[in-house]
């Protein structure tokens, strides 16, 4: 719908006189609206539930949710119908605003006003808790507005090995020239390793080498349900990383959004607790992890991070761009927009490494310039169809970053999207075997590996003697232990089940959860 036509429907709906202005009345529609907010003209059922409009510098944009779909005016985006409930607002909540920037102070030298004038401490602002009475020192609480947020990237301040930023993320580590760089690329898989995944691992990592004669190594982000610890074992002891991916995989999405600083430590400490005891992991190696669903916590989650002792978070997702982002730490602004609906991105200096999710560039022919959103997760990019679509896809996105500034290439699955199609497995392992025959300067390594190399980046003709990437270079077949306990196991806190635990160690009194994630029963 043109923005023309937009107006006149407005006119007509609210009987004003038509022969004012266009602008004017764009004007008065918009002035109260926010940056990129979603509104609608008319509230109500059907159709007016799918149509809502933007105020944009070019003038009134309209978008009509698909059929089936309706616009969720608090969570601005289109959602199944059923599951809204205001399609008679016509906006979204207006919260009130702080008196952060007026033409004369309102307070004393470290302190700000709340929306109604009184002043509160600057540190108050934006902790989580409402300390004003209007709330308002809760309501601006964006990477842009924090009075807080974690300042621009400093070079002169951030040096490595312990901190890395720059200003747009594009960066290469060291100032080395890309030419310089070998091409990490970065293979994770989500939730439980068990039956289901474990020979499709096998196929994908057995006999197959890096340049500097290791076995190719991959991230392994674990939830716990269902998990066998006897393989997650195996996969450690042949040098995988095992990473922490929650307990629960609460399916409430808003949950990891708005989870408390506890509430991260009881799912990724305590999944990382969990991992250690029973898969006998003693090296103090489980050091990253990932949120379910990919929902940022803000600052409760890397606060959590930080008093945990976990190195780095792989959860952020960039929108598509060339060239593209290297990880980086946060103790400095994010050099990229909170990319997503409703994501809670921190805004706080953080002691924390965040391997950033590029996403991939899915366009089938990448001569032509379509607008196509990219894609995070490999089995999102849901117009991959074909075992030759994907490798095409594989090999277009590996130039991408190949020849451009070589950030790290992330491969991010769920295990059953290859086991389920074999064709798109064929293609993988095709396009893998070639990366490796035909690129001296490529290599397949832990996430964990990334940020070492940063750390301390090392040119090509060092690459090979790199000590941190020889680590469980070549580990012989064996098993972890030949006869594995197969626990059947009930918890008080989720009553009604039981739940089998594999694992080479002796058995618990209690199936392993939140509250008692050694399983012995101590809450």
């Amino acid at each position: 719908m043109k923005p023309l036509l937009l107006l006149i429907l407005f006119v007509s709906i609210h009987g004003q006189d038509q022969s004012a202005s266009t602008e004017e009345y764009e004007k008065e529609l918009c002035k109260d609206k926010e940056a990129s907010e979603w509104f609608r003209l008319v509230g109500g059922e059907g159709d007016g539930c799918r149509d809502v409009i933007q105020c944009t510098n070019s003038g009134l944009q309209a978008i009509r949710c698909p059929a089936g779909l309706a616009f969720d005016i608090e969570k601005q985006t289109c959602d199944w119908k059923d599951a809204v409930k205001n399609c008679m607002k016509k906006n979204k909540e207006r919260r009130v605003k702080p008196l952060l920037y007026t033409d004369e102070p309102l307070c004393a030298d470290g302190s700000l006003a709340c929306g109604d004038g009184n002043c509160i401490e600057r540190t108050l602002f934006c902790n989580g808790e409402r300390d004003c009475g209007d709330g308002s020192d809760e309501t601006y609480c964006d990477i842009n507005h924090d009075p807080n947020r974690a300042p621009p990237c400093d070079k002169s301040v951030c040096v490595l090995p312990d901190c890395f930023c720059s200003e747009d993320g594009t960066s290469v580590p060291g100032d080395l020239k890309p030419k310089e760089v070998p091409q990490m690329i970065t293979i994770t898989f989500d939730d439980a390793v068990n039956n289901n995944n474990i020979e499709l691992y096998e196929e994908i990592f057995k006999n197959r080498k890096n340049h500097n004669g290791c076995n190719i190594k991959a991230t392994f982000f674990l939830s716990h349900k269902y998990t066998n610890y006897t393989a997650v074992q195996d996969l450690h002891r042949h040098g995988h990383e095992i990473a922490s991916h929650s307990i629960t995989h609460n399916n409430n999405e808003n949950f990891w959004s708005n989870a408390t600083v506890d509430d991260w430590a009881k799912e990724m400490a305590g999944m990382r607790i969990i991992i250690e005891k029973f898969s006998n992991i003693t090296d103090n190696s489980i050091v990253g992890l990932r949120a379910p669903y990919l929902r940022v916590g803000g600052n409760n989650q890397f606060v959590m991070m930080e008093e945990q002792a976990f190195l780095y978070d792989s959860t952020v997702t960039a929108s598509l761009t060339n060239p593209p982002l290297w990880p980086y730490t946060m103790y400095f602004r994010m050099p990229h927009k909170c990319h997503g609906n409703l994501q809670n991105c921190p805004t706080r200096s953080h002691a924390v490494w965040e391997i950033v999710m590029n996403e991939l560039d899915r366009r089938e022919d990448p001569s032509i310039d379509e607008d196509l959103p990219g894609c995070a997760m490999v089995d999102s990019c849901n117009n991959i169809l074909t075992g030759d679509q994907f490798y095409n896809f594989l090999n277009f996105n590996f130039e991408r970053h190949y020849l451009q500034n070589r950030a790290p290439l992330g491969l991010y699955f769920h295990a059953a999207w290859l086991k389920n199609n074999p064709e798109f497995l064929e293609a993988f392992l095709f396009w893998v075997d070639e990366v490796l025959e035909k690129y001296t300067d490529a290599y397949f390594v832990t996430m964990t590996q990334v940020i070492q190399w940063i750390q301390n980046p090392r040119t090509l003709t060092e690459i090979k003697s790199f000590d941190p990437w020889k680590d469980k270079c070549n580990v012989p077949d064996s098993k972890s232990c030949i006869v594995p306990n197969s626990c059947s196991l009930t918890s008080k806190e989720i009553p009604g089940e039981t739940v089998r635990l594999h694992t080479c160690m002796r058995c618990p009194s209690n199936f392993p959860w939140l509250n008692d994630p050694t399983g012995d029963g101590f809450f």
